[in-house]
């Protein structure tokens, strides 16, 4: 089993470019892949909510996973988003990414059918076991309708060797706090939210599946190791900078205004499938950018 030190750090929520015709944009999504690699992010996660994987086929969802590790060569790890609300679903979304070659699942709550947490337990235990890589649990009560409390959590840990990680998105610090309190020192617990990930490290955490890395990845590191190696004056210098995007990032609903900033600067065309749309406020497109440019300044005065 693969050491839990390698999902530390900062893994970024990759984007699914798409082309002009709707299909999806493979070149497009190695040179992202590349982009990402170049600049020094510890891992690459495919299929997740950014990437708006509940829009792809499931036949596309399969090979958006593999391309990507085709693309990554081996230089990062990549964990895949294969969860889904119907059990057998993500069972076999997760055993597709582990003979693809994924180095862990990400695993959200299931969604819309909202099970208690005796379901939560047998869903993703179910889903655990069917698999020897490891498992990433992604709690994210706003998107699901469900939060995953943390008894259920130190339940599962305790059952199954193979979770080492959960991605914590409910937004509650306290809870993320109690999450990195109650598991094993060896548990891996990273932020879901760009805003929270240094106040997470601060707390004893371990990093983040990032939006923003998508267009800054470098930067997002520099800030996230600064905080690992305990220079907290250096990452709350580099927050303070992002701080604004951070916001812009979730002017609506994401991954929207993360996939607009990465066409406006050329990394993508700015074509999203249905129900997702382009930004419905041109005012959000005003702040988005200069939130942005604001961000380049800075990297081009050399203060991050």
């Amino acid at each position: 089993m693969k050491s839990k030190n390698l999902f530390k750090g900062v893994f970024t929520a990759l984007i699914t470019p798409f082309t002009d015709y709707g299909t999806v944009d493979y070149a497009a999504l190695e040179r992202i892949v590349n982009f990402q690699i170049e600049n020094g992010i510890d891992g690459l996660v495919p299929c997740g909510t950014t990437g708006e994987s509940p829009c792809l086929s499931h036949e596309e969802h399969d090979r958006v996973i593999a391309q990507t590790i085709k693309f990554a060569k081996g230089r990062v790890p990549v964990i895949a988003g294969t969860g889904s609300n119907a059990t057998n679903e993500a069972i076999r979304l997760s055993q597709h990414a582990e003979d693809a070659g994924v180095d862990a699942v990400l695993l959200v709550n299931p969604y819309y059918n909202k099970p208690n947490q005796e379901g939560l337990y047998k869903h993703f235990r179910a889903i655990a076991d069917s698999v020897s890589i490891p498992c990433v649990l992604y709690n994210i009560k706003g998107r699901t309708g469900v939060n995953l409390e943390t008894d259920t959590l130190i339940r599962l840990v305790n059952d199954c060797p193979n979770i080492y990680a959960v991605k914590e998105a409910s937004g509650n610090i306290e809870q993320m706090s109690d999450v990195i309190n109650r598991t094993p020192d060896d548990f891996i617990v990273l932020s879901g939210d760009d805003n929270l990930a240094l106040e997470l490290v601060k707390r004893g955490g371990d990093g983040v599946i990032s939006v923003a890395s998508n267009l800054f990845p470098k930067e997002m590191v520099n800030m996230v190791h600064s905080a690992l190696d305990g220079d907290f004056e250096k990452a709350e210098k580099i927050e303070k900078h992002f701080a604004p995007f951070f916001k812009t990032c979730f002017i609506e609903t994401n991954p929207i205004p993360i996939k607009t900033a990465m066409a406006h600067y050329g990394k993508c065309r700015e074509i999203f499938r249905l129900p997702m749309c382009s930004l419905e406020n041109p005012a959000h497109r005003t702040t988005l950018i200069n939130s942005t440019d604001e961000i380049f300044a800075a990297i081009e005065r050399g203060e991050m």
